[in-house]
């Protein structure tokens, strides 16, 4: 007969599996719980945030999943193997952004000042495969003080594993490096290679030779912030597209910057619901642009008439500020805009706005989103300082990154166009799909004015009054050259709108183009202007 009697309830023993699963639970809790108060309240008197509450404020509630918690490293020698903590000094994972999986990993400045070694290196090496594998974003959170000198070439060798990963990834996945303190030697080499910088002000420092080197090789004497801080990366090296005042800000835009771009290169950025019609009428444009082409607006204006809701994220805002490039929306849909700003420096591009401009165009064609180009420039910057400095070889790269681009491209020219700037910003000879152009545009070789004292400079100097003969030719070459209807006429702009039907002009047209189909030549890679 079988025995049907409940069988008595015993205490497991100590190696049982309720013991070790409650051992587990302990030790995890002393793994999130840190090394200690003295090294978070050292953390926090610098206004930074730990690693873990980083995380916590990067993914949606609940959702991040760590990978590698338990691990340790193995290194001897210099006092290492008495000091083994947990985590070895860096949070790996992932977890949702606004839904969307995405992979990170944070140094903790805790644990040896989140300086690199080798089992260090081999966390964030696991999670960027992941990334890769999963086809989704990877942020890094940077606070560490570089490589674990104790450890040696090991160390170095880490951050190589590092380097190669952001160039396989390179355009596949979207990469967001956050700087939120130090970030120096070769540590600065990898937020170089990734997509987007974020930079919080008073924290964060990027340098590949601290002050001290400086000082003791030029003799030059700078604080850490003078040389790498957030401000001289935003708008003089310009390293950081963005930086805030706190952490908390920065990582809300890192969320918010996210939600423009796809998972991978194989996908389109997520649609949202326009709520803001597409047919809306645009007729305070007549008004902000001047039909004088000396006078100046600014550009960001135009953006506010055209995109969805008057909202856009401005990439290296603080950085060649005579180029706007921006994220935005149009229908829901995300477009990437280049615009020059008629405001600072009257637009012209210059070295740097030309390689600003390069680098968000290749952004933008890497990740399917479809560029919008709004055209008021008067030429590139003419100076001796430009011409040494490489303008042919910086401008050239805005050239190539357009032309190399087989998103949708759709070109509005607002008001003048002259010269090889003309060409560079997305015209119809390099190949942008639909051109557009308002009836106060101007597209020449350059300015009439010029024009006239180039082309007829004899007939001027000997004429009996060169100022009226002067006058009279200028009025003759924007007459017959200049005219709004000239390019159209030939075929380089495809119409002539009403600045109040720009909005909806512009949606049509990337409607039209959603399916673009522009495969490139079978080659290994392109050479590119460097």
């Amino acid at each position: 007969m079988r025995n049907t009697a409940e069988p008595e309830q015993s205490t497991p023993p100590p190696n049982g599996t309720r013991a070790r699963a409650a051992e587990l639970a302990e030790l995890r809790e002393r793994v999130e719980a840190g090394p200690g108060e003295k090294a978070t309240a050292a953390q926090r008197a610098k206004g930074k945030l730990t690693a873990r509450e980083r995380m916590e404020l990067l993914f949606d509630p609940g959702t991040f999943v760590e990978t590698e918690s338990l691990r340790r490293h193995r290194a001897t020698g210099f006092g290492l193997e008495a000091k083994r903590p947990h985590t070895d000094g860096v949070l790996t994972g992932w977890g949702k952004v606004n839904g969307r999986t995405v992979f990170a990993y944070a140094h903790d400045f805790r644990i040896f000042g989140g300086a690199l070694g080798e089992a260090h290196a081999q966390k964030i090496h696991k999670v960027m495969d992941l990334a890769e594998k999963a086809g989704a974003p990877i942020v890094g959170l940077c606070d560490g003080a570089g490589a674990r000198i104790q450890e040696g070439v090991t160390a170095l060798a880490g951050y190589g594993g590092i380097f190669q990963r952001n160039v396989r990834n390179s355009g596949v996945i979207p990469q967001i490096s956050v700087i939120m303190g130090p970030c120096a030697g070769g540590a600065a080499y990898s937020p170089a290679l990734t997509d987007f910088v974020f930079m919080v002000k008073g924290t964060a420092q990027m340098f590949i030779t601290g002050p001290d080197v400086v000082q003791a090789v030029t003799g030059e004497r700078i604080t850490h912030e003078e040389l790498g801080g957030a401000d001289v990366h935003a708008t003089t090296s310009g390293v950081a597209g963005f930086t805030y005042d706190d952490e908390r800000c920065c990582l809300k835009d890192v969320r918010h910057l996210l939600a423009y771009l796809p998972s991978n290169n194989r996908e389109l950025p997520p649609v949202e619901p326009a709520g803001d019609p597409a047919d809306r009428r645009t007729d305070a444009l007549l008004d902000l642009v001047p039909a004088d082409p000396n006078r100046s607006y600014d550009v960001s204006q135009v953006l506010a008439e055209i995109v969805d809701h008057g909202e856009w994220f401005e990439v290296h805002e603080r950085w060649a500020p005579n180029v706007v490039c921006a994220l935005a929306r149009m229908d829901g849909h995300v477009v990437g805009i280049v615009a020059n700003q008629p405001s600072r420096l009257a637009g012209v591009l210059d070295i740097e706005s030309a390689e600003k401009a390069a680098r968000f165009v290749q952004m933008c064609d890497a990740f399917n989103i479809p560029l919008v180009t709004l055209v008021d420039v008067p030429g590139f910057l003419p100076g001796v300082g430009q011409e040494h400095g490489g303008v042919i070889r910086h401008g050239a790269k805005l050239l190539y990154a357009y032309c190399n681009a087989t998103v949708p491209r759709v070109q509005l020219i607002m008001r003048k166009a002259y010269g090889g700037a003309y060409i560079v910003m997305d015209s119809r000879s390099i190949g942008t799909d639909v051109s557009l152009a308002w009836p106060i545009n101007e597209i020449a070789v350059m300015g009439a004015e010029a024009a006239a004292n180039v082309v007829f400079r004899r007939e001027i100097a000997a004429a009996p009054d060169p100022d009226a003969a002067r006058n009279e030719r200028i009025a003759e070459y924007r007459r017959e050259l200049m005219h709004p209807y000239y390019a159209a006429e030939r075929g380089l702009v495809d119409d002539v709108i009403d600045p109040g039907e720009t909005r909806t002009a512009l949606v049509k047209a990337l409607a039209m183009l959603r399916d673009k189909h522009a495969p490139l030549p079978s080659r290994k890679h392109g050479n590119q202007p460097q």
